[in-house]
């Protein structure tokens, strides 16, 4: 796993639900198929324009409503390395650590970003550049625990090789 993530963003406001990223009619097919259909409620061309390596920029209660963990699970899917965020709902973020899913919470970060500029987040030291408008924000890095999880490729691969 990257330590500095760059990628396009795709910016999204506030309270954004996780019935929104993992529909649940979909649910039972897998998913490969929610991820078809991740976000489109929010904007339709998400799923199908959405690139490898883009990043999501969230307003404040990202990930909010059911404890889903196809939400993450969908977005990675789609080949989103990071969502960076004002604030997230707790069981989103802890989901999307546990599928080795980088977030991190930078609130001044939103505002002064567009949609489509490019950033490079540093997850071990908090530095987030918008290299678009060559301006650079601090946020506090991802703790080193959540490190591991990320870097062995979640949690259940963290248990096995700390554990077995």
């Amino acid at each position: 796993m990257k330590e500095i993530i760059k990628g396009k963003v795709w910016k999204f406001g506030d309270n954004i639900n996780t019935d929104n990223m993992s529909p649940a009619q979909y649910i039972a097919y897998g998913v490969s198929e929610v991820a078809k259909h991740c976000l489109e409620a929010v904007r339709p061309e998400f799923p199908k324009e959405v690139k490898p390596g883009d990043i999501i920029l969230g307003g404040d209660n990202f990930g909010t409503g059911s404890s889903r963990e196809t939400a993450p699970a969908a977005l990675k899917q789609l080949g989103v390395h990071l969502v960076i965020a004002k604030s997230f709902a707790r069981i989103f973020f802890r989901n999307a650590i546990d599928i080795a899913l980088p977030v991190m919470i930078c609130p001044e970060l939103y505002d002064k970003t567009n949609d489509l500029d490019i950033l490079s987040a540093n997850l071990t030291n908090g530095e987030i550049v918008n290299e678009s408008q060559g301006k650079t924000y601090k946020t506090k890095p991802i703790p080193q625990t959540m490190m591991e999880i990320l870097r062995a490729g979640g949690i259940i691969n963290y248990v096995i090789q700390e554990k077995w």
